[in-house]
Protein backbone atom coordinates (compact mmCIF):
# COMPACT_ATOMS: atom_id res chain seq x y z
CA UNK A 1 0.00 0.00 0.00
CA UNK A 2 1.59 3.54 -0.85
CA UNK A 3 2.15 6.09 1.74
CA UNK A 4 0.46 9.23 2.50
CA UNK A 5 3.22 11.25 1.28
CA UNK A 6 3.14 9.33 -1.96
CA UNK A 7 -0.24 9.97 -2.27
CA UNK A 8 -0.40 13.47 -1.54
CA UNK A 9 2.35 13.78 -4.09
CA UNK A 10 0.12 12.00 -6.38
CA UNK A 11 -2.91 14.48 -5.61
CA UNK A 12 -0.42 17.27 -6.38
CA UNK A 13 0.70 15.94 -9.65
CA UNK A 14 -3.00 15.52 -11.00
CA UNK A 15 -4.05 19.09 -9.76
CA UNK A 16 -1.18 20.61 -11.17
CA UNK A 17 -1.94 19.24 -14.88
CA UNK A 18 -5.63 19.54 -14.73
CA UNK A 19 -5.30 23.42 -14.23
CA UNK A 20 -1.99 23.88 -15.97
CA UNK A 21 -2.86 26.01 -18.90
CA UNK A 22 -5.53 28.38 -16.67
CA UNK A 23 -2.81 29.02 -14.55
CA UNK A 24 -0.59 29.78 -16.83
CA UNK A 25 -3.14 31.80 -18.97
CA UNK A 26 -3.70 33.76 -15.81
CA UNK A 27 -0.15 34.39 -14.84
CA UNK A 28 0.41 35.72 -18.28
CA UNK A 29 -2.06 38.37 -17.85
CA UNK A 30 -1.13 39.48 -14.22
CA UNK A 31 3.15 40.26 -15.00
CA UNK A 32 2.02 41.37 -18.43
CA UNK A 33 2.93 45.38 -17.91
CA UNK A 34 1.29 46.58 -21.01
CA UNK A 35 -2.37 45.66 -19.33
CA UNK A 36 -4.18 48.21 -17.00
CA UNK A 37 -3.42 47.82 -13.11
CA UNK A 38 -7.46 46.20 -12.43
CA UNK A 39 -6.79 43.56 -15.35
CA UNK A 40 -3.91 42.60 -13.73
CA UNK A 41 -5.42 42.77 -10.13
CA UNK A 42 -8.23 40.61 -11.18
CA UNK A 43 -5.55 37.90 -13.01
CA UNK A 44 -3.87 37.69 -9.49
CA UNK A 45 -7.50 37.27 -7.63
CA UNK A 46 -7.89 34.51 -9.66
CA UNK A 47 -4.67 33.03 -9.18
CA UNK A 48 -5.59 33.10 -5.31
CA UNK A 49 -8.40 31.85 -5.81
CA UNK A 50 -6.49 28.43 -7.43
CA UNK A 51 -6.42 25.01 -4.27
CA UNK A 52 -3.28 24.48 -2.74
CA UNK A 53 -2.58 21.16 -4.86
CA UNK A 54 -2.52 23.10 -8.41
CA UNK A 55 0.57 24.69 -7.62
CA UNK A 56 3.41 23.15 -9.50
CA UNK A 57 5.85 23.74 -6.45
CA UNK A 58 3.78 21.61 -4.22
CA UNK A 59 5.09 18.58 -6.52
CA UNK A 60 8.18 16.88 -5.14
CA UNK A 61 9.84 13.56 -6.30
CA UNK A 62 9.41 10.87 -4.09
CA UNK A 63 10.03 7.16 -3.36
CA UNK A 64 6.94 5.33 -4.72
CA UNK A 65 8.26 2.55 -2.54
CA UNK A 66 8.47 4.46 0.93
CA UNK A 67 7.76 8.00 0.55
CA UNK A 68 11.19 9.67 0.83
CA UNK A 69 12.17 12.37 -0.43
CA UNK A 70 15.82 12.95 -0.40
CA UNK A 71 18.34 10.11 -2.92
CA UNK A 72 15.70 9.72 -5.87
CA UNK A 73 16.39 8.36 -9.01
CA UNK A 74 14.23 10.13 -11.11
CA UNK A 75 13.96 7.12 -14.25
CA UNK A 76 13.13 4.35 -11.48
CA UNK A 77 11.09 6.25 -9.23
CA UNK A 78 12.97 4.71 -6.14
CA UNK A 79 15.39 6.43 -3.10
CA UNK A 80 19.09 5.21 -3.74
CA UNK A 81 18.29 2.15 -0.84
CA UNK A 82 15.15 0.29 -2.63
CA UNK A 83 17.23 1.02 -5.72
CA UNK A 84 20.00 -0.81 -4.71
CA UNK A 85 17.89 -3.71 -3.01
CA UNK A 86 15.62 -3.85 -6.20
CA UNK A 87 18.75 -4.11 -8.33
CA UNK A 88 20.43 -6.79 -6.10
CA UNK A 89 17.13 -8.99 -6.28
CA UNK A 90 16.96 -8.41 -10.01
CA UNK A 91 13.89 -6.73 -9.89
CA UNK A 92 15.08 -4.13 -12.07
CA UNK A 93 15.38 -4.41 -16.56
CA UNK A 94 18.73 -3.79 -17.29
CA UNK A 95 20.52 -2.91 -14.28
CA UNK A 96 22.89 -5.15 -12.39
CA UNK A 97 25.86 -4.97 -10.42
CA UNK A 98 29.28 -3.85 -12.27
CA UNK A 99 32.06 -5.88 -11.90
CA UNK A 100 35.84 -5.31 -13.63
Amino acid sequence: MPNIRVLRDIKARHGVQANEIARRAYLYVARNQALPPQVRHQAQLQLNTFGRYTRPTTVKNRCTETGRGRGIMSEFGLCRFQFRLKALKGELNGVHKASW
